[in-house]
């Protein structure tokens, strides 16, 4: 008996169209799963694109700002006096503490005065025996002057009795001089200091023989409160200051902010602000420059002459500039350039104009206007990406600073 012929189920063609849509609903469905599964690649935001990078911005803000030169100078001493010996012989004591604050007139050393008493002493003695002349040659004039209008003594006689009267308070003149001279070379013996100030080492020791052929130098005192600061500017740096403040681009910083400042060489600000005194006439014909001299108060004597130091002045006012942190311009010998970041995000490079530093930052007088954003931390991020990148600007906190608090977040209504 024949095998049997195995039946297939036998499909319309409405039959298989109904089977496929049913099966539509589950493809999806499955797609859909395995897309929300899937993660998103490179880690960016939703839908795959990356976020916009960070920069730190600053806003431009305008106004006044003082120009401030830093010129390289030294300090000196308001006065100086050299301590030397006017009356030779053996210095025999010191009366002083080298490094010691003196007073105008304080004995500092004391030389052999016995040569200079005795030589006193005989002048004091010639001057008495000038005055017993005068007493005398007084006497015989008016003895004479009676008798002469007498005819009783020739009138030779009595010319000859006046001229020695004259003659002898001559010599009592001369021995007034030569007491004076002799009491003036005693008080030489005792030194005193000629000014008040810090005196130095002493230059000789007790024993030595000074102002023998020349005045000896013994010590130095310099006045150190107030102390100078001579420093120097390019005569081409004062004109082109000039020719802005005649251009109306500057103006004067005025005499009552004609101040300075002194650097020290550790780059700390000394305290205490000084004052500009004169600016010289005329320009040193081998260097091209001007010298300026300040003065500084140095009460406590933190200053000392020769010291090495740096002086910032502010000449002139700068209207309606700017201030940069440093690290936001690019200075190179094209020029100096800023990085603005638009509305749209996008960075623009700006050629701006800068004038000098003030308080560390850069002043720009002319490139930027008033509410752009200028980038001055990011810089690193955006080495790796492509030119015209959007940026997303946020406020720039300076290094050490506390960072602003965010905004509290409205509560919901």
């Amino acid at each position: 008996m024949p095998a049997p012929t195995p039946v297939t189920p036998s499909f319309s063609r409405s039959s298989r169209l109904r089977h496929g849509l049913a099966l539509l609903p589950l493809v999806a469905a499955l797609a859909a799963c395995g897309k929300a599964d899937a993660p998103a690649a490179g880690g960016g935001a939703p839908g795959g694109g990356m976020p916009a990078p960070e920069v730190g911005v600053v806003t431009v803000t305008p106004g006044d700002v003082g120009l401030q030169t830093e010129l390289p100078g030294r300090l000196e001493a308001s006065r100086v006096a050299q301590v030397r010996a006017r009356a030779a012989g053996i210095l025999q004591q010191r009366l002083f503490r080298e490094g010691s604050d003196v007073k105008a007139g304080q004995a500092l050393f004391r030389i052999d005065a016995a040569p200079y008493a005795a030589t006193l002493l005989s002048a004091q003695a010639s001057l008495a025996r000038a005055q017993a002349n005068l007493v005398n040659a007084t006497a015989v004039a008016e003895r004479y002057q009676p008798l002469v209008a007498e005819n009783a003594i020739s009138q030779q006689e009595y010319a000859n009795a006046v001229a020695t009267q004259k003659a002898a308070q001559a010599d009592v003149a001369v021995a007034n001089a030569a007491v004076q001279t002799a009491r003036i070379n005693l008080n030489y013996a005792s030194v005193t200091a000629p000014i008040s100030g810090r005196i130095g080492r002493a230059l000789v020791t007790e024993g030595a023989l000074v102002g023998q052929g020349e005045a000896t130098q013994l010590a130095v005192i310099q006045q150190v409160n107030p102390m100078y600061v001579n420093f120097t500017q390019s005569a081409a740096e004062v004109m082109k200051l000039q020719r802005a403040m005649e251009g109306g681009q500057l103006k004067g910083a005025g005499a009552g902010a004609a101040s300075v400042r002194v650097v020290l060489e550790d780059g700390s600000e000394y305290a205490r602000p000084g004052r500009l005194l004169f600016s010289d006439l005329t320009v040193d014909a081998a260097t091209g420059q001007v010298t300026l001299r300040a003065e500084v108060p140095n009460p406590d004597g933190d200053l000392l002459p020769g010291l090495y130091v740096r002086v910032r002045l502010e000449q002139a006012v700068a209207r309606d500039a700017i201030t940069l942190p440093q690290q936001a311009v690019t200075r190179s010998a094209q020029g100096d350039t800023v990085s603005v970041v638009g509305a749209d995000g996008k960075i623009e490079k700006r050629t701006v104009q800068v004038g000098g530093q003030q308080g560390g930052r850069w002043v720009v007088l002319d490139g930027l206007k008033a509410g752009e954003q200028v980038m001055v931390d990011g810089f690193q991020k955006l080495q790796m990406l492509p030119p015209g990148t959007p940026v997303k600007a946020v406020p720039w906190t300076p290094a050490g600073a506390t960072p602003a608090a965010p905004a509290a977040p409205a509560a919901a209504k």
